[in-house]
């Protein structure tokens, strides 16, 4: 019996061909486990999209360098975030109501409206380090207001926005209807200042302060109940209640966040123009929205990272470097990238949540 048993494993060589690994040994699935995760990865409604926006940046940075020339140099990377950087501080706060499925008009009003209150009060006299405070106070208010609204009303978050987008955008025309120039010396240096980086490489002050703002939200949003809040809202309101998470506080707090980021957005925005103007960041808040959406957060809520939001407004401005650099378009050609993109992310995020279902 034993010789029996044993003949099989001493005499019988295995037999290396079709479906045999190296040695003859049979496959273990491991060669196909790269592309089945990839795969997830891609289908995923969490992570998908936001795989496909980073790989679509990376798709138009590297047909914009065999282009152009000079494209692919570190200072036309680094100046995506020295020319967007109040964007970016915009995405943030729009990605923490787009979280929980609202939406935020009023937010390039509110950039204006910081601009104007910043040029008519440092142009009277008043000292730098107190209209900033000032101006991150009422923005927040004012987003304080909007959370009430939405919250304890019961207003659409659409319609609450936009009362608020008309009320900033009329202060500002209140102050003044013409444009008001900034000359104070610390706004300034901020404007022309330069952060060295080594090799003729350099960012702005703005570019740290904007990444600040998002390594916070990082923070905020996967490391703090509030964070996890969040996205249970986006998930479902009516499950967060019943799990006993402070939803009425949370759905407030995320539009007093959006209203500071605006502030701080338009505090950024002034740094870049130096001046302040009624008619600043018309169409923002749209360029705000798209950058969230096209990087992956979901706009019904609880899918979406705010590295995402980066990538996104990373990718409105390499499309428009790209516009720059070939200079026989229009800069309305910017818009209709940024509409086509956001048609095919909008769709990607159906098909996605469709497959989960």
């Amino acid at each position: 019996m034993t010789k029996l048993l044993e003949a099989p494993t001493t005499n019988r060589q295995p037999r290396q061909g079709r479906g045999t690994g190296p040695g003859g040994t049979a496959p273990t699935g491991s060669g196909r486990r790269p592309l089945a995760a990839a795969f997830g990865l891609l289908t995923s409604p969490k992570y998908g999209p936001v795989t496909v926006t980073g790989l679509l940046f990376v798709a138009i940075f590297v047909i914009g360098g065999f282009r152009y020339r000079g494209f692919f140099s570190g200072q036309v990377f680094l100046n995506l975030f020295v020319d967007n950087a109040y964007l970016i501080v915009l995405a943030v706060g729009m990605t923490f109501v787009i979280l929980t499925g609202g939406i935020d008009l009023s937010v390039g009003a509110v950039v204006a409206l910081s601009g104007m209150i910043a040029a008519s009060l440092l142009q009277t006299g008043w000292s730098p380090g107190v209209v900033i405070p000032i101006i991150l106070v009422l923005t927040s208010v004012l987003g304080l207001l909007v959370g009430l609204m939405v919250h304890v009303f019961k207003v659409q978050p659409f319609i609450a926005t936009l009362a608020a987008m008309f009320l900033a955008r009329g202060l500002c025309y209140v102050i003044s209807q013409s444009s008001i120039s900034i000359t104070d010396p610390t706004f300034v240096q901020l404007a022309v200042s330069r952060i060295p980086l080594g090799a003729g490489l350099s960012i702005t002050p703005s570019v740290i302060i904007a990444l600040v703002v998002v390594a916070l939200a990082v923070w905020v949003l996967h490391g703090t109940r509030f964070g996890r809040t969040v996205y249970a809202i986006g998930g479902g309101e009516q499950s967060g209640l019943l799990m006993g998470l402070p939803v009425a506080r949370t759905k407030v707090l995320v539009y007093v966040i959006s209203g500071f980021c605006s502030g701080l957005a338009g505090v950024l925005f002034t740094f870049y123009t130096l001046s302040g103007y009624p008619l600043t960041a018309i169409g923002t808040e749209l360029d705000a929205i798209a950058a969230v959406v096209i990087g992956g957060t979901l706009l019904t809520g609880g899918y979406g990272f705010v590295l995402g939001s980066v990538l996104g407004v990373l990718v409105l401005g390499v499309i428009q470097t790209i516009l720059t650099f070939e200079g026989t378009l229009s800069s309305w050609w910017t818009k209709i990238f940024i509409g086509a993109l956001l048609l095919v992310f909008i769709i990607l995020q159906k098909v996605l949540t469709a497959r989960r279902r």
